[in-house]
This record gives structure tokens, sequence and C-alpha cells, in this order.
């Protein structure tokens, strides 16, 4: 999950068991919303299985999405609402990790707190160089 452009990538595999612990396992059936542009996201999710495609109109063309990827990070960081629909594609399978888990995690192991949001920084890093059309490259 960690090989994932848009994943978690700074968790260690230590990391990973303790959120495995702490999240929900979700199951979306094809067509199905993951998460709702408009409505406020409570928590994270990691897709395990399947791919769901990213609808932002009109700020460009739909994206997909697959394992390893998160979904809802905008809404979870800022506490508004979704900035885009995550419709599944497939059947897709995902785990959800409440607010409420993230800072319980975070409150026991702060180093993990820390590899989280590092990650969800070099997420939306990402994202915004892919919508502004500059590539990621290292100098």
């Amino acid at each position: 999950m960690a090989a994932a452009k848009n994943g978690l990538v700074c968790l260690k595999a230590n990391d990973w068991i303790l959120i495995a612990d702490k999240a929900v396992r979700c199951r979306f059936k094809s067509g199905e919303k993951i998460v709702r542009q408009g409505k406020k996201v409570e928590g994270l999710y990691v897709l395990l299985k399947g791919s769901a495609t990213v609808r932002l109109a009109p700020h460009g063309g739909p994206r997909t999405m697959g394992p390893g990827d998160v979904c809802g990070e905008v809404s979870f960081l800022d506490g508004l609402a979704a900035s885009a629909d995550v419709v599944a594609d497939g059947e897709v399978e995902a785990y959800f990790l409440d607010r409420a888990a993230v800072q319980t995690l975070i409150e026991l192991f702060p180093h993990l707190g820390s590899r989280l949001y590092q990650s969800l920084a070099a997420i939306l890093s990402q994202r915004l160089r892919d919508v502004i059309g500059q590539p990621a490259t290292k100098a």
C-alpha cells in the first residue's frame, strides 16, 4: 500500500498494523459514492481493492484511484465539505479511519501522527501539481 502514488507513503509497516486495528472495513458497489461532494467526511478512506473515479467538475477530467490511494483527506483536514465525488468503478473495499480513531492513534503514537500528516501533505502537494500541470521532479 505504501507504493501508491496518492497513498500514505511515509507510514511504516507497524503503522499499518495499528491503522488496520482501528479502521473499519467498508465495501462499495459499482457506481456507489465513497465520498460525496458537498458532504463533510469525518475520516479517511484508504482503498484496499478495486478502483474509483474522482469527479471534480468543472476543474478537469476524472482521475482514477486504486489500492493504497487515499480519499476524503481534504474534508478530513479542513473539516469542511468534500471537494469532489469519489465513485466506485466496480466492487471496492476500503479502510475507513474516523477522526476519533486518528486522534487516539496520534495521542498514543505521536510518530505515527507525524508520518500520517507528512503523507497527507505529500498527497495534496502531488494533486496540486497534477492540477496545475507541473510534474514533480527532484532537483
